[in-house]
């Protein structure tokens, strides 16, 4: 189980503040890992739908725990000679300022091969203008930057990687589906993150994956403890029968 910061915690509802002190494994294993658990609510088949990231984005600060958030989402590429393009940072800013709070921006990159590692699109002024609006956090499957100064603003991301600088970008589109580091996510839905990655499920299950990933944990800590009472590969087979729920039902 994870503990969350007060201030990632400030401010929000009783479900919100329950989602805040439980790891992202747990919630996964309530979304969709494991099917056959009755606690289990099956949103995903767990292997062919693209619902938690991989390992191409990493956690820039395991330090901090969880953060929950609505998504709101954003492609940014290069700029087209093609294309007058009307969007910019500020429409980001309003669909992160229209969204429910907290939000969590999703960003996906779109360069031409060899750019998209040294494209450090994110930093320090960016990244405080978004938590003015109630941004926690930010994943993307490219790199960002002013690593140091962002841990400052206590706000979580989630990186394909970090580069010093960029050339000159454009927004092209705002709140569209996008797929950043192996999950698809579609604006308003949400996103539990921490150091072991992001999940994502609808926004109207939230009460239901707390109150079942809160049973999963008490299952978990009760098998645990039995565990550490065995020796004997006979005595984990005994012990190790069926789903923690079920234990707890016997």
């Amino acid at each position: 189980m994870a503990k969350a910061t007060k201030s990632a915690a400030k401010g929000l509802d009783s479900t919100f503040e329950g989602l805040l002190k439980i790891d992202t494994p747990t919630i996964t294993n309530v979304v969709a890992t494991y099917p056959k658990n009755p606690l289990c609510l099956g949103l995903y088949n767990p292997w062919t739908e693209n619902w938690y990231t991989d390992s191409s984005i990493r956690c820039m600060y395991p330090e901090m725990g969880p953060r929950i958030g609505y998504a709101v989402t954003c492609v940014y590429g290069l700029p087209d000679p093609n294309y007058q393009n009307r969007l910019t940072f500020m429409d980001v800013v309003d669909a992160l300022d229209a969204m429910k709070k907290p939000t969590i921006l999703v960003i996906q990159q779109k360069w031409p091969e060899g750019i998209l590692p040294k494209a450090g699109l994110a930093g320090e002024i960016m990244i405080t203008t978004m938590t003015r609006v109630g941004c926690v956090g930010m994943i993307s499957n490219g790199p960002s930057r002013d690593i140091d100064a962002v841990r400052k603003l206590n706000f979580q991301m989630l990186l394909g990687g970090v580069s010093a600088g960029h050339g000159e970008m454009a927004v092209q589109s705002v709140n569209v589906p996008v797929s950043v580091g192996g999950m698809d996510i579609a604006p308003g839905e949400l996103i539990h993150m921490d150091e072991n990655g992001a999940v994502k499920f609808p926004a109207d299950k939230a009460d239901i994956v707390l109150e079942n990933a809160q049973k999963m944990l008490d299952g978990e800590t009760e098998y645990l403890a039995r565990l550490r009472t065995v020796s004997t590969a006979a005595e984990i087979r005994a012990l190790s029968g069926g789903t923690y729920s079920d234990k707890k039902k016997k």
